[in-house]
């Protein structure tokens, strides 16, 4: 999976260095360079992103008044020349702290930060055990057979996932989310829910019934994929 990134910088040669370390790495896309936060929202609202550098000294509106703004954000590396907001910072949830210049061995420390929290592990068992992936919640790891998930729901900066017999909160969109689900086996019906088609007992335009018996609402904007992909 394709390790979506943005650069939040006013300084050019900033970006150039970060951009220049992300090269070393398989996988990793850099989806915008940003030189303020204003440019770094408007990508934010637009485009899915897994992980954002981000300096703190800026104009117009400094890094840490950009967090504080944001209701929802990805991972967060902190990359500045200023010691003094580390601890802030952390209160943020980030991942990790650079101080300028970034040398590529600190660089690797913090990327490798960010898979063990953020990247869920996904393998594949024998025919009879099916596909599962690992969820963290509240610093516990789950195993979750993908067969046995219900539906999805979105709430702000957590999703719960449903299965057949619990349920698990965890800190992170619905679409990134979605990465890590076969595109065949689950539809995304609603900005709040996806949900399996193996649990789908019947369904109109506007809702649909699962096999454990809850309604689930079908928005305008996702009817016509909903639709193509229940019909298939």
């Amino acid at each position: 999976m394709t390790l979506k990134c943005i650069i939040v910088d006013d300084e050019p040669i900033a970006r150039k260095v970060i951009k220049s370390h992300l090269e070393n790495f398989e996988n990793v896309e850099v989806v915008s360079e940003c030189k303020n936060a204003i440019q770094a929202f408007e990508v934010l609202k637009t485009k899915n992103v897994d992980l954002m550098f981000l300096d703190i000294q800026m104009p117009q509106i400094s890094g840490m008044d950009f967090l504080k703004n944001l209701s929802y954000r990805p991972a967060v590396i902190i990359t500045t020349a200023y010691r003094d907001y580390a601890v802030e910072s952390f209160d943020f949830d980030v991942i990790d702290y650079l101080l300028k210049p970034i040398s590529l061995e600190r660089f690797l420390k913090a990327i490798n930060r960010y898979y063990e929290k953020y990247q869920p592990l996904k393998k594949t068992l024998g025919e009879n055990e099916g596909e599962f992936i690992y969820v963290k919640e509240n610093k516990i790891t789950n195993k979750v057979v993908l067969d046995e998930i219900v539906y999805v729901e979105s709430m702000r900066e957590y999703i719960t996932i449903y299965t057949q017999e619990r349920t698990i909160t965890v800190k992170s969109s619905l679409t990134k989310f979605c990465d890590n689900l076969p595109k065949e086996a689950f539809v995304r019906i609603h900005s709040s829910f996806v949900i399996s088609m193996s649990q789908v007992k019947s369904f109109s335009t506007t809702k649909i019934i699962l096999k454990t018996g809850q309604v689930l609402p079908i928005s305008r904007s996702y009817k016509n994929m909903v639709m193509a992909q229940l019909n298939l």
